[in-house]
């Protein structure tokens, strides 16, 4: 067991939608996009497939895809869209759980990385990644870039999201590269708030790049999103792409 935090069943069954606007087209197109081209002909394995928000329609886009997630109660609510025989999802963590075969593409989308809470265990997952790739075949991580810059001196806090029914700040230990998102969430018109946190482990691209190359794998692209935009100091995030050697 890693030291990522388990998804409750309450979480599992509000997921989708929470992050209903993560699921739009406009989101999920130039993400599918991007992985059908780098899967081509072969198999992709998606690490923390969660309630397969991605992993289900690049199955239906006939790219064959096979799952690991650690909460049993998130692989539960994919398993009510689609069956075992045509999505198979194995319970277990993404840092040391193995699945039979080999794949061309390797994923964990929207910063799942960070769920593994130390650098070991985040180069791990680099390795087992490494693991189940054919040569040749990609490792892709999609990750904020750390809002770092925000923070002025004393500061520890940073807002993400202000909005009528949701309220999210992360807070940071910069010493430990651990943040904790919280959310305050209005469920109802009633005034009350449902309260909620996590904890993450944030990295820069760079320290990704070096578990890269522990696991044996090469950058080979990084773009600000999946529309593939330049990837610049003032991005938000990054789409990395690293290669195993044929």
């Amino acid at each position: 067991m890693t030291s990522s935090e388990l998804w409750t069943r309450a979480t599992a069954d509000r997921y989708d939608a929470e992050e209903h606007e993560m699921s739009s087209g406009a989101v999920l197109g130039p993400t599918l996009d991007f992985l059908t081209e780098l899967a081509g002909d072969g198999r992709a394995l998606e690490f923390a497939i969660g309630t397969g928000r991605v992993g289900v329609p690049l199955r239906e886009r006939g790219v064959p895809v096979v799952g690991i997630e650690l909460s049993e109660h998130m692989a539960a609510v994919l398993r009510r869209k689609i069956d075992e025989d045509t999505l198979p999802v194995t319970v277990g963590d993404m840092a040391t759980s193995t699945v039979p075969g080999k794949f061309t593409l390797v994923y964990l989308v929207y910063n799942t990385i960070t769920n593994l809470l130390t650098q070991d265990e985040q180069v791990k997952c680099f390795r087992n990644a490494a693991r189940h790739l054919t040569p040749g075949g990609r490792f892709v991580i999609e990750l904020g870039v750390p809002p770092l810059r925000f923070l002025p001196p004393g500061q520890v806090a940073v807002p993400f999201d202000v909005s009528e029914r949701h309220l999210g700040f992360d807070t940071f230990d910069l010493v430990e590269q651990i943040l904790v998102s919280h959310h305050l969430t209005r469920d109802g018109d009633d005034g009350r708030y449902r309260r909620s946190s996590s904890r993450h482990r944030y990295a820069w691209p760079a320290e990704l790049d070096l578990m890269a190359r522990i696991a044996e794998l090469e950058l080979e692209l990084r773009v600000a999103d999946w529309d593939r935009a330049p990837f610049t100091q003032d991005s938000a995030k990054h789409i990395s792409v690293w290669r195993k050697p044929a």
